[in-house]
C-alpha cells in the first residue's frame, strides 16, 4: 500500500500563489502597487517569499491580505499557511513597556503674581486703618497740646490718612519659550499617536539607534550631525517632527515607510 502526498504538500508558497493570482488577474507589479499602496520593491519580494523587507511578521500578514485580496485570492488560507511556516502568532506583549519612553514633563506652575499683589493691597489697607483707630483713640483720651499765648487747649494733629502708592510689580517673562534646535543637526522625534508601529532607526554611519515596537502613546528623539534613516511599520499612526517641524501625511494605516533627513527643512530621502 502506497501512501501519496498529501494535497498541502502539492500547493504552492505565499509568494508563487499570490504571483499566479496577479498573473491570471492580467495585472502588472505596478499596477498592484498602485492599487494597495504597498511599494514595487516589496511586491516583487513577497512574490519571491522573501518577507525580510515588510518589517515584521505583523506587517507581512497585513501585506499578504491586502495583496491577496487585490487579485482576488481568500487571504485567510494563505495567512494560515505563511504562520505554519514562521513559527505561528506571536505570543501577546507582556504589559510592561518594551523601553522606556519619553515622559512629557510637567510645565511649572506660574507665580500668582495677581493674588500676591492683592495680599499686598489687603496689609497695606489693614495696617493703615489700624494706624487710624490708634491715632483716634489717643485723641479722645490722650494728653491735649497748650497753647502758649493764651493757655487754651488745642487737640493734637490727627495722623495723615494718605495711603501709600502701590506699585505693581513688572510682568515676568513667560518661561514657555522653547529654545530652537541646533541647526547643525538632524532632530527626529517619532511618536506611536494613534496605535503601535515597529521603528527602526540609523545614524549616518550605519548604528541602529532603535529596532523594535513602539507602543500607542510613546515617543522616541534621535539625533545626529549628517543623516538618520527610518524604517516605519503602520506608518499612518506615527507622528514625525523632523527638525522642530511636523511632517504631514508620513504614510497610510498598515503601510511601511523608508525615510532619510538631514539637517535643515525635513525633507525626506
Amino acid at each position: 500500500m502506497s501512501i501519496g502526498n498529501s494535497p498541502e504538500d502539492d500547493r504552492p508558497s505565499v509568494g508563487r500563489a499570490l504571483q499566479q493570482a496577479r498573473i491570471d488577474a492580467q495585472l502588472t507589479v505596478e499596477e498592484v502597487s498602485t492599487t494597495t499602496r504597498v511599494r514595487i520593491p516589496i511586491v516583487h519580494a513577497i512574490e519571491q517569499d522573501d518577507f525580510s523587507r515588510c518589517g515584521g511578521d505583523v506587517y507581512a500578514r497585513g501585506h499578504i491580505r491586502t495583496l491577496a485580496r487585490a487579485v482576488s485570492l481568500d487571504p485567510e488560507p494563505l495567512i494560515g499557511q505563511f504562520d505554519a511556516e514562521h513559527g505561528g502568532r506571536p505570543a501577546p506583549t507582556p504589559a510592561a513597556p518594551l523601553f522606556e519612553a519619553e515622559r512629557i514633563r510637567a510645565e511649572p506652575r506660574r507665580p500668582n503674581w495677581t493674588a500676591a499683589m492683592v495680599a499686598a493691597i489687603v496689609a497695606v489697607v489693614g495696617f493703615v486703618g489700624f494706624t487710624m483707630f490708634n491715632g483716634g483713640e489717643k485723641n479722645s483720651g490722650g494728653p491735649i497740646a497748650a497753647d502758649d499765648t493764651t493757655g487754651a487747649r488745642k487737640p493734637a494733629p490727627a495722623p495723615s490718612t494718605t495711603r501709600p502708592t502701590v506699585k505693581p510689580d513688572k510682568p515676568q517673562p513667560s518661561d514657555s519659550a522653547i529654545a530652537g534646535l541646533p541647526k547643525d543637526k538632524v532632530t527626529i522625534k517619532v511618536t506611536a499617536r494613534d496605535g503601535q508601529s515597529w521603528v527602526s532607526a540609523k545614524d549616518a554611519n550605519g548604528k541602529l539607534l532603535q529596532d523594535g515596537l513602539l507602543k500607542q502613546g510613546e515617543s522616541k528623539t534621535f539625533t545626529d550631525k549628517k543623516r538618520i534613516d527610518l524604517v516605519l511599520g503602520n506608518a499612518g499612526a506615527v507622528q514625525l517632527y523632523v527638525n522642530g517641524k511636523e511632517v504631514k501625511q508620513v504614510g497610510d494605516e498598515g503601510s511601511v515607510e523608508r525615510l532619510s533627513y538631514t539637517p535643515g527643512d525635513p525633507q525626506a530621502g
